[in-house]
């Protein structure tokens, strides 16, 4: 009995030295939050960015018991609202929401006054934008199989219209390019609504396209012809559009992936209390309904998982942007 008393003691003490080193991470994150907490939106007002971050706001707000206030920074794809989080202070009440270029496209172009790795916190993936690939009156072909049949006979003559160089639909484009081996012809938009109204004219075969109503009602009204899909699976309101991996492309088969961020050197409790809260809302139905209804995608998950993915996505848009030799506009 008495030779065991020394480990007994030794095994208390350790408990305890544990239990104490947990105390301040626990403190913080029953403490926090302690006043109003802000969201930068790295986009303008009434985009799917800003409207899903003002949902995420108005339903964490009573549950955390503070304000929860937006603020929209946008510019350089993202760059300039991410910028201002990255050199936020990492007290737990400075967050942003954004798509993943900013830290995934633009800094392989020399384009990020920061450094996403080093810089910027992922807090959890919030939703996935589906791209879409839509033939305009210009394009003979009704469906993607003929859309590759016509650039392998014509190479160069299909002209396919994105928002710009090193865009998610750039990527998508040079991975169609590759995968299917037709050539076609990159025709760079500086955004999407000169690019939509010039699609609407026909002044070019193909666009992508993040999804969303406007985007929708011109395919239902038969001005744009919808021949695949970026996403994990069909979208509810085009059943039978197939995605770009049942085309047998799926390192083509991409979507915009936006998520919360914090400043690098947040408290990680803050971080978990975050993540679980929007983890929360994105099962509930409500804000699911909210999210669909704009063509939207609840993803949700772990912080880690979420960093994993993004450091996946950096590492395959680098060799993307090499080997097709993409420059920044």
């Amino acid at each position: 009995m008495t030779a065991s008393m020394p480990f007994l003691t030794r095994r208390a003490s350790l408990v305890a030295a544990a239990a104490l080193a947990l105390t301040p991470a626990l403190t913080q994150a029953q403490a926090w939050p302690a006043k109003p907490i802000k969201i930068t939106v790295a986009y303008p007002p009434g985009g799917v960015a800003d409207s899903v971050a003002r949902l995420l706001a108005d339903r964490l707000a009573p549950v955390l018991g503070q304000s929860v206030l937006v603020d929209n920074k946008a510019g350089a794809s993202g760059t300039i609202g991410m910028d201002a989080v990255a050199k936020a202070p990492p007290d737990g009440y400075s967050f942003g929401f954004s798509a993943i270029s900013p830290l995934v496209l633009n800094p392989h172009l020399g384009k990020s006054p920061f450094d996403p790795a080093r810089d910027i916190a992922p807090v959890v993936s919030v939703i996935a934008s589906p791209v879409l690939l839509l033939g305009t009156s210009a394009l003979p072909a009704r469906d993607f199989k003929e859309l590759v049949a016509a650039a392998k006979a014509r190479p160069g003559a299909v002209r396919w219209a994105t928002s710009g160089p090193a865009s998610l639909g750039h990527i998508v484009l040079e991975q169609v390019k590759s995968g299917a081996g037709a050539d076609m012809t990159h025709v760079p938009y500086k955004g999407g609504g000169q690019q939509i109204n010039d699609a609407l004219g026909g002044q070019f075969e193909v666009l992508s396209v993040n999804a969303g109503p406007a985007v929708m009602g011109h395919i239902k009204s038969g001005k744009l012809k919808p021949l695949a899909v970026g996403a994990p699976a069909r979208l509810e309101e085009l059943p039978a559009v197939p995605t770009l991996a049942e085309m047998g492309l799926p390192a083509a088969n991409l979507a915009s992936v936006f998520g919360l961020f914090a400043p690098a050197g947040t408290p990680p409790a803050v971080i978990e209390r975050l993540n679980t809260e929007v983890n929360k809302l994105l099962k509930d139905k409500d804000v699911r309904q909210k999210i669909e209804a704009a063509d939207n995608v609840p993803t949700g998950g772990s912080a880690a998982d979420f960093a994993r993915f993004i450091a996946a996505e950096s590492a395959s848009n680098a060799r993307i942007i090499k080997a097709a030799s993409i420059k920044a506009d």
